[in-house]
């Protein structure tokens, strides 16, 4: 694996291809520093540089123009070992090739720039038709058109690949969309142990054994039994020691059945928590009566209609003309456009004294509520302010790249939000306005700007801005005025993430707290798509992993043909869902957000019959360990071959 970027996240790429995957690495990091020879001349080579030992650790080996050996056996692939690190000036042909591009199975380029991420791929692809690209970019328009432009330079230049091959070859991603499930799962289900398929939101979520009143909960499938857990509400996600009872991974229903007692990991879909506001109060376009005039003017014209009625039936008795007739003289009488009554008896003259009246108080009636019409519909395309009995909701601290995602995934989850935001002008703004979500424009660390966005009211609290210190503060602040508050905060830095965790756990043990760094949650989605568009995630398990893949049974001689039942190895595979959408209707990636204007309707079967039998069109979701995915894919292997 070849990973080509010079911030954090290729730093967590290259850790989790190496720790979960237990792939050999080669980082390329940009710089100029040339190396030496004995003469004092420079050479064409580079080396590592301060920066780049700081930030890749003991990972860090200094490379010239001659790479360094490939581990030859697991051993080798050492923390020490397993990760090289070189650095270049520029992504030219020269570099991809001395880091391997020609024979490597993937190439990750997640600089910051979209442009030289763009022409490393094209550089990339020409090298090695069949090299697997994964490209960090923000724009996903732009990504789906260089998704097709380089799968059709694929096979243009190696017109062998075949289909499955060809699919996998590049994949494009954002890591805001990346982060935005982890995050929205934070804040309403407290964890980021989350797996995205097919546009549904899946957590592996623990549990204790039920009591004897009380009922198990189902859940999709028991992933794990686990050896210990953890009781600190606010503690690590999961279990860190091992008991005298080993984990076991994939158990089979004979083995749940017997282990009374043991802690589970089960598979559950994430629901919103907290009650869902009505659309007509959050997130609806129409504008209701109450909105378009308020109060006060609905009861003046409420008193003016009265009073119009009143001498209509006075009108009536006292001339004793009809209804109809004296309706319309009275109307005729406050619009002031009708005769003077001079030779009428005096009730009539007091009549027509009174409706000239009434009208006149009606002309100012009129200008406040056509004034406040012409003001209700300027501000119908302007922000919201949340409304005053919103409660169970989530504060949303940020719209810029990051806050915009989060706040699109929680909406499609039907999860009421009230977004905080300094800037006007930022990158959120506009999809909370076309949204009808309610924002508060502010400066988050000023007073009254969490209040009023109902914090003390709300379920969690997401601070997402780019300051880790503006994050720190409104934490802070939110938790003194509600101390069980669920937060997720966004820090850059890993050290003080930690920090800041332990110190919040300490302080508030019955909340939940969660610090986050975008590099971190985005590093399994980038990792993934680089072992192959197959692999959909991988979750932790006490300190094993399990990974979970969508693989198309035809090939496969261990599904194909076989019941779900007869499919399932305890302790290495299990199939979990099924694809039942027809193959040319199919997701191209299971696990990626979808474009925007493209999304589907999920089509993926959790509740599967046991004995269901596996066709070779079927496309099925596995949960697997290492080794078993291993052995399934050589199978498949050994079979073509």
């Amino acid at each position: 694996m070849v990973v080509c970027g010079d911030d954090a996240l290729a730093h967590r790429l290259a850790a989790e291809l190496h720790d979960v995957y237990r792939a050999r690495v080669t980082v390329v990091i940009p710089g100029d520093v040339p190396l030496a020879d004995p003469t004092g001349q420079p050479t064409a080579g580079w080396r590592a540089a301060g920066r780049t030992s700081a930030l890749f650790g003991r990972f860090t080996a200094a490379v010239g123009r001659v790479p360094l050996p490939r581990p030859q056996t697991a051993d080798d692939a050492s923390p020490h070992g397993g990760v090289r690190v070189m650095e270049a000036p520029a992504l030219d042909d020269e570099v991809l090739t001395e880091a391997g591009a020609e024979h490597a199975t993937a190439l990750a380029l997640v600089h910051d720039d979209d442009e030289t991420n763009i022409h490393a791929a094209l550089r990339a692809r020409r090298l090695n038709p069949r090299l697997r690209l994964v490209i960090r970019l923000y724009n996903r328009k732009l990504g789906q058109h260089l998704e097709e432009l380089l799968d059709e330079a694929a096979r243009v230049a190696d017109p062998g690949i075949d289909a499955a091959e060809l699919d996998a070859t590049t994949t494009v991603l954002s890591d805001a969309d990346t982060v935005a499930p982890a995050l929205a799962a934070t804040a309403v289900a407290g964890t980021s142990k989350v797996l995205q398929a097919d546009g549904l939101l899946l957590r592996a979520a623990e549990r204790t054994p039920p009591g004897p009143d009380e009922v198990a909960r189902p859940g999709l499938c028991t992933l794990a039994l686990l050896s210990s857990t953890t009781s600190d509400p606010g503690g690590s996600e999961g279990s860190d020691s091992s008991g005298d009872e080993r984990p076991v991974l994939l158990p089979g229903d004979e083995d749940v059945a017997a282990a009374t007692g043991r802690d589970t990991v089960v598979l559950e879909a994430i629901s919103a928590t907290g009650p869902p506001l009505p659309p007509r109060r959050l997130g609806s376009r129409r504008l209701p009566l109450a909105s378009l005039f308020s109060r006060r003017l609905r009861w003046s014209v409420a008193g003016m209609a009265v009073a119009v009625l009143a001498l209509t039936i006075v009108s009536w008795q006292l001339t004793g003309a009809g209804l109809l007739r004296a309706a319309y003289l009275t109307v005729l009488d406050v619009l002031a456009i009708d005769d003077p009554a001079l030779d009428e008896p005096t009730g009539r003259k007091i009549l027509q004294l009174l409706a000239g009246l009434t009208g006149l108080l009606l002309l100012p009636v009129l200008v406040a509520a056509a004034l406040e019409a012409l003001g209700t519909f300027r501000t119908a395309s302007t922000l919201r302010r949340p409304p005053r009995g919103l409660s169970g909701h989530v504060v949303l601290l940020g719209l810029g790249k990051i806050g915009t995602r989060v706040l699109a995934r929680l909406r499609e989850m039907d999860i009421p939000v009230v977004c905080v935001e300094e800037d006007p002008g930022a990158r959120g703004i506009p999809l909370a306005r076309e949204l009808g979500v309610p924002t508060v424009i502010g400066d988050v660390t000023h007073e009254g700007v969490l209040e009023a966005a109902k914090i003390q009211r709300a379920h969690a609290l997401l601070a997402l801005t780019s300051a880790d210190t503006t994050n720190l503060e409104a934490t802070l602040y939110a938790r003194s005025v509600k101390p069980r508050l669920r937060v997720a905060l966004r820090l850059y830095d890993d050290g003080f993430a930690t920090a800041v965790f332990r110190t919040l756990r300490a302080a508030h043990p019955r909340a939940l707290t969660r610090s986050r760094s975008v590099s971190s949650l985005a590093a399994p989605a980038f990792a993934g798509a680089m072992m192959g568009r197959q692999i959909l995630g991988a979750i932790p398990i006490e300190r094993r992993v399990l990974l979970f893949a969508a693989l198309h049974v035809a090939g496969h001689p261990r599904l194909e043909g076989r019941t779900v039942a007869e499919a399932f190895v305890p302790g290495a595979w299990r199939v979990i869902a099924l694809d039942a959408a027809e193959p040319a209707d199919r997701r191209r990636d299971l696990a990626a957000p979808p474009y925007d204007g493209a999304a589907q309707e999920p089509a993926l079967v959790w509740d599967l019959h046991p004995g269901y039998v596996l066709r070779p069109q079927d496309r099925v979701v596995l949960a697997a360990t290492r080794q078993g995915l291993g052995d399934i894919l050589a199978s498949a292997t050994a079979r073509r071959s």
